[in-house]
């Protein structure tokens, strides 16, 4: 047996153990709000959805078939570093088999690959612009026109997960303007944007018939408290640091010598780029805005494999090592987390978020009993999705919510509560008279379990003609203003509620 065949088997146990933590975190941890909404969304699968376009939700919708455990909900994201890894090394091998097998196993062992089971948007966005990414550096090798369209479908399955491939483009754009003359540029991008225009063309008619939702969220509502600050460009540098290997950023810059001589190269210049350009876009938004350390995920990979075809073995084995003992640091404090008493964190301000999710069946069980009687809502839709799954039973959001996940003002008609009775949850205790417009009498109940308590208010008669001039009419008017620059198509919550088209957004 071959030095590296002995090191290939190492890597395949260390996959096993991997997929066994994995599996093991994916059982006991409970299922989380964003989650939960994104299983609520499988439950009605659309064409599209408030936050965000469709593919997460049809992944649950798919999953949901084989069963609803949380396991098989998070399976796609259990299984996703494995996958990328694996393609990986199937994609360098033929440069460099020793490289391409460090390369991969140092992306395994990237913290947030070892520890994140959590299903998002991300989950799809990241495997199909990795799959894009890979078309076109393949149609880059082979001078391929259909492996350019490939990458375009991918590309158009990576939008229908997420906006944020659209940074994928402008990196495919990038590169084209980049090549030398004498290379073809042109043709393999108007291939790529003809395999990517259905899906392009089939979102932007969900949303001239669904309020402009996704627009609207990504570009205006979720970002009308963004401004200058210090703080969160360094919170970007930690984000970057916690996903890329210090170790090997450190040696990348001092290969200068061998990075200009690779910059050549169009395949590792791409791969480059694939990088560079997105934790550019995002290190300038970071100065107006904190970015999400899932936001960078879907662009790891690249750093890992222009690292395979830049560095020699010997820095990408230390790389291994420090993301090795890095991740292993995080997995014993998995594990002696794991293995401590709730109780232990009830100093904590996070102690009734745990309560929560971890005594869910408990809360559950006290809600049920109201359900003859009432109808259930929560005043959030962290708690109402999260209630949602857990009973079977869908529990609708009561009052203005957020700016994020308003995917209920589409399912919920609250017309047809009108002088219904509504039993809605909260964390936070409410205010005395904070729903007493809305109701004939109002009475609040306590929910006391494992040291911490919950807040019941129970409103009798409701009245939907206040509800509707105070609570919907604010809905409208902060979420619902659609730019002047877009042609108004169909708008359910407008149409619904008040007959008419949606405000005009001033500017």
């Amino acid at each position: 047996m071959t030095a590296l065949e002995g090191e290939q088997r190492r890597a395949i146990a260390l996959i096993a153990l991997l997929l066994a933590f994995r599996v093991w975190l994916s059982a006991v941890f409970p299922m989380t709000g964003d989650e939960a909404y994104f299983v609520v969304w499988g439950l009605q699968p659309d064409w599209g959805y408030y936050d965000h376009p469709p593919m997460v939700g049809w992944m649950h919708a798919l999953l949901s078939r084989f069963s609803t455990s949380q396991w098989m909900l998070r399976l796609p994201s259990t299984l996703l570093p494995v996958i990328i890894a694996a393609a990986m090394y199937w994609a360098l091998r033929k440069r460099d088999p020793r490289n391409a097998l460090y390369a991969s196993v140092a992306f395994l062992l990237v913290p947030i690959n070892v520890w994140n089971v959590f299903v998002t948007t991300d989950t799809p966005l990241v495997l199909f612009c990795f799959l894009a990414a890979l078309a076109r550096w393949k149609a880059l090798q082979e001078r391929s026109t259909t492996w350019h369209f490939v990458a375009g479908v991918f590309l158009g399955l990576a939008f229908l997960s997420k906006y944020f491939a659209v940074l994928l483009a402008l990196v495919f754009v990038a590169d084209a303007v980049l090549a030398p003359r004498s290379e073809p540029r042109w043709r393999g991008l108007a291939a790529t944007f003809a395999g990517a225009l259905p899906f392009l063309a089939g979102n932007a008619w969900w949303n001239y018939e669904n309020c402009w939702a996704n627009l609207m969220f990504n570009l205006y509502n979720r970002h009308e408290e963004a401004g200058l600050s210090w703080r969160t460009p360094l919170l970007f540098a930690l984000i970057a640091l916690y996903v890329l290997s210090p170790p090997a950023l450190v040696q990348a810059g001092r290969a200068a010598r061998a990075l200009r001589q690779r910059w050549q190269d169009r395949g590792f210049r791409f791969l480059a780029l694939a990088l560079a350009v997105p934790l550019g876009f995002f290190a300038a938004v970071s100065f107006v805005r904190p970015v999400g350390l899932h936001w960078v995920l879907a662009f790891v990979p690249f750093f890992y494999m222009a690292a395979a075809l830049l560095l020699p073995a010997n820095q990408l084995r230390a790389t291994v090592t420090y993301l090795g003992l890095f991740s292993l640091l995080h997995v014993a404090v998995i594990l002696v987390a794991a293995a401590l008493p709730l109780e232990t964190w009830n100093k904590t301000r996070i102690y009734d978020g745990l309560v929560f999710h971890f005594r869910i069946n408990d809360v559950v069980r006290t809600l049920e009993r109201y359900r003859p009687e009432f109808e259930l809502a929560a005043d959030g839709y962290s708690p109402a999705v999260t209630l949602t799954y857990y009973s079977g039973n869908y529990v609708f959001v009561f009052g203005t919510g957020s700016s994020h996940a308003r995917h209920d003002d589409f399912l919920t008609d609250v017309r047809r509560y009108d002088g219904r009775d509504i039993a809605i949850f909260r964390k936070n205790a409410p205010q005395a008279d904070e729903y007493q417009p809305y109701f004939k009498s109002v009475e609040l109940r306590t929910l006391a379990l494992s040291g911490t308590s919950f807040h019941l208010v129970l409103g009798r008669g409701f009245d939907y003609a206040a509800y509707r001039d105070r609570v919907l009419a604010y809905v409208r008017d902060r979420y619902y203003q659609i730019p002047a620059y877009l042609p108004q198509g169909r708008c359910v919550f407008c149409e619904r509620y008040f007959s008419a088209y949606c405000p005009v957004r001033s500017r």
